[in-house]
């Protein structure tokens, strides 16, 4: 962490804020490409006992998810803002758990089911950061906070397809083609527009706020995939 807080500190240059962000945190997100999980989802060996504990812990994500949307909606600057956060908060409930249904269809398991099941250690301290960021941040922090999750899948999703889309006998190819589709990739480029353009009027102390908090989210992003693979429990 040390050569991180380091980093903050680099000057920009002519870098957008939202590709310095990501420099901040690149040795985090190239962990991610080769994580087991990651690996095995992408060429398909990945045992569907682990893809189904990850896609019931995701359906809790997506819920607190959406609340920081909708936050993201009340503390917008601009009306444009405001509709897409509240877009994106129906969205997030209902594109991506359409893709969670499909599966639990297959599981035999309803929608409340799924949404029923406790949250891991990792997943519920990953989301009480994001809902304290949304609750007490900025519009810009908030954005800041949801971004590596949207910006990381996109890249989890094209890495994983740099070789062609999956044959369609692939067990996991409804997932890799939603991740790697433009219409997903499109969430992303509009929250890093919008982290570049609030960026410019914050001041220096929010910057740094933004700076943790894009950090640490991508750090809960490597330990979901981690979670997963380890079907991650509470201790006690």
């Amino acid at each position: 962490m040390s050569k991180l807080r380091e980093a903050f500190s680099v000057k920009r240059g002519d870098m957008s804020f939202s590709n310095h962000l990501r420099k901040l945190a690149q040795p985090i997100w190239d962990a991610q490409l080769k994580h087991p999980f990651v690996i095995a989802l992408g060429d398909g060996t990945l045992p569907e006992r682990k893809f189904k504990f990850y896609i019931l812990q995701d359906a809790r994500f997506l819920a607190d998810l959406s609340r920081v949307f909708a936050a993201g909606a009340v503390k917008a600057p601009d009306s444009d803002s405001a509709l897409r956060f509240a877009k994106l908060a129906e969205e997030t409930i209902t594109v991506e758990r359409s893709l969670h249904e499909s599966y639990g269809t297959r599981w035999k398991m309803s929608a409340e089911q799924m949404t029923a099941v406790p949250m891991a250690p990792t997943n519920y301290a990953y989301t009480r950061h994001m809902l304290s960021v949304a609750q007490a941040g900025s519009a810009a922090e908030m954005t800041v906070v949801a971004l590596p999750c949207a910006w990381i899948y996109c890249v989890v999703g094209r890495h994983l397809l740099k070789k062609g889309p999956p044959p369609k006998h692939h067990p996991y190819r409804d997932w890799l083609l939603l991740y790697a589709s433009p219409e997903f990739a499109e969430v992303q480029e509009w929250m890093r527009q919008k982290v570049d353009r609030w960026a410019k009027t914050a001041g220096t102390e929010e910057k740094r706020r933004m700076e943790e908090s894009f950090v640490i989210s991508s750090r809960y992003e490597w330990m979901f995939w981690e979670m997963a693979w380890n079907e991650e429990s509470w201790p006690v």
